[in-house]
């Protein structure tokens, strides 16, 4: 298996993975945050379906139109704050389906192994491959999920007495949202 189809093969799990691991919890963990300017794990489904519309195909269609001739359009990490409210149940089965729409424009793109080296380049970091940007979708994924999984730690936290003292992850603090 090549490295695009690696990638891809592991942004098929995410929403199956989301779902196993978020789908009927109680709306105090999935609302459950690390303090001000944290997401809860309900944030990170939202923030990943934003990145779905916005980032990650936008930027790969936009590197092959453009190259490192124009930089992409900046993310907006807290784009997801502005669209109308909806149940994690709603946001699980939306992140499904924008993946997968995602999946399939990326495939339909026919990309040969030859196309990861094309180059782009990014608003901030300057430039960047097509190969880096798609590993960088999946090291986005991969940081999300511990992320969640860190925020529904802390939720327990005050729960297992001296048993805490055994679990860094719940003295780890987010250091901000990534994108």
């Amino acid at each position: 298996m090549d490295t695009l189809e690696r990638n891809l093969d592991f942004l098929a799990r995410t929403p199956d993975t989301l779902r196993a691991l978020l789908a009927g919890l109680a709306p105090e963990w999935v609302h459950s945050d690390e303090g001000a300017d944290t997401y809860s794990a309900y944030d990170v489904v939202g923030h990943l379906i934003h990145g779905e519309e916005t980032d990650w195909v936008p930027r790969t269609e936009h590197i092959l139109a453009h190259g490192a001739t124009r930089p992409f359009a900046p993310f907006d990490r807290e784009g997801m704050r502005a669209q109308e409210p909806k149940t994690l149940a709603e946001l699980l089965e939306l992140f499904a389906a924008r993946r997968a729409a995602s999946l399939a424009r990326l495939r339909a793109l026919a990309l040969a192994p030859a196309d990861l080296g094309r180059p782009g380049l990014h608003p901030a970091l300057g430039p960047v491959t097509l190969g880096q940007l798609l590993a960088t979708w999946v090291v986005h994924d991969l940081a999300h999920l511990a992320q969640i999984a860190r925020v529904l730690a802390k939720a327990r936290a005050s729960e297992i007495g001296p048993w805490r003292a055994y679990f860094r992850v719940l003295e780890e603090r987010d250091r901000g949202p990534s994108g």
